[in-house]
């Protein structure tokens, strides 16, 4: 067997409905599900029992560890050569793991990481969340397309990694804190070959409030902190951007406020930037409402994350 796809789940059985349904659809079916209950009070055992005369599903439950923990439970359960790792809120495009054997053959990969991708059918915000996250106004572009596919830290809602990987490293070392990237990380100075597969996307479909989009993001600038306990060198110039972004806004209200020096320069590159990004939105998805609405979550996601990153090195700090 090739592939064991790996999916941890936390109360989230009408997630794993659709994941699976995406799963009986591939046009490669040489692989097995392995779906780890961490804990759920709604559990998604009755889901899983409607699949397996469809495909091999392979449930199980354990109490709430996190989805690192679970996710290295899964691999120790997999008989597979390859163990592609997923959240349950992602659905799969029907050649996806058609595209990622090719691509792990042909590149010699030991690990890999895919990016991820909005739906022609997702919600408006749905869209405008999946740009702020994506996009080079935002984060650079580095979620999806690099220049050189070997720098990509893999995520765990689109990675994976081969048998011999898993064993020689241990797999996760962090319940949920960025231990994802500390692995993509591991995994790379441990010699072994991992690189972004750009074609082997997911649609992953965040069920966000502005909200809980807003925690999100800033649940990711600390956990990018958390990273660099194990590897000093995680935190790079890419990473302070949106501390910047956060500064500068901070800048121009009070500069508009109490001080109005500089005022205009500032709301000319504010501005700029954001005609940019309602234009490439709007563009993207073909929806000006998309557009104008990724400009509200990308100013979320930015400052949200450099407010994160900020609050977890003063904590660090304070504990060293």
């Amino acid at each position: 067997m090739l592939f064991s796809i790996i999916i941890p789940v936390y109360n989230r059985p009408s997630e794993i409905f659709d994941l699976l349904t995406s799963l009986v659809n591939q046009s490669f079916q040489d692989f097995e599900v392995v779906l780890v209950e961490d804990g759920s009070k709604d559990r998604s055992d009755k889901i899983a029992s409607l699949f397996q005369s469809k495909i091999s599903v392979n449930y199980f439950f354990r109490e709430n560890q996190g989805q690192g923990f679970a996710r290295n439970f899964g691999m120790s359960q997999a008989n597979g050569d390859f163990f592609v790792i997923l959240d349950s809120d992602v659905i799969l495009p029907e050649n996806y793991l058609l595209i990622l054997k090719s691509a792990i053959l042909e590149k010699n990969l030991d690990a890999f990481g895919g990016p991820d991708a909005a739906a022609a059918d997702f919600s408006n915000l749905q869209k405008a969340m999946d740009f702020a996250m994506t996009s080079f106004w935002t984060t650079g572009g580095i979620r999806g397309k690099l220049k050189d596919p070997s720098k990509y830290q893999a995520r765990g809602f689109n990675m994976g990694v081969s048998r011999q990987v898993f064993e020689t490293t241990g797999g996760f070392v962090d319940p949920k804190r960025g231990e994802d990237i500390e692995w993509s990380i591991r995994i790379k100075k441990a010699g072994f070959r991992l690189e972004l597969v750009e074609e082997a996307f997911v649609y992953h479909k965040r069920k966000n409030t502005l909200i809980s989009f807003a925690k999100q993001a800033f649940s990711f600038g600390r956990n990018r902190v958390n990273v660099s306990r194990f590897h000093p060198e995680a935190i790079k110039l890419v990473h302070w951007m949106p501390t910047f972004f956060l500064m500068f806004l901070l800048s121009l209200l009070l500069n508009g406020i109490f001080f109005r020096v500089f005022i205009i320069p500032h709301l000319l590159i504010f501005g700029a930037w954001a005609v940019l990004v309602i234009y490439q939105a709007s563009w993207k998805y073909r929806s000006i409402l998309v557009g104008d609405l990724a400009l509200f979550t990308s100013i979320i996601q930015l400052c949200s994350y450099g407010l994160g990153l900020v609050v977890e090195l003063f904590n660090k700090k304070l504990s060293s």
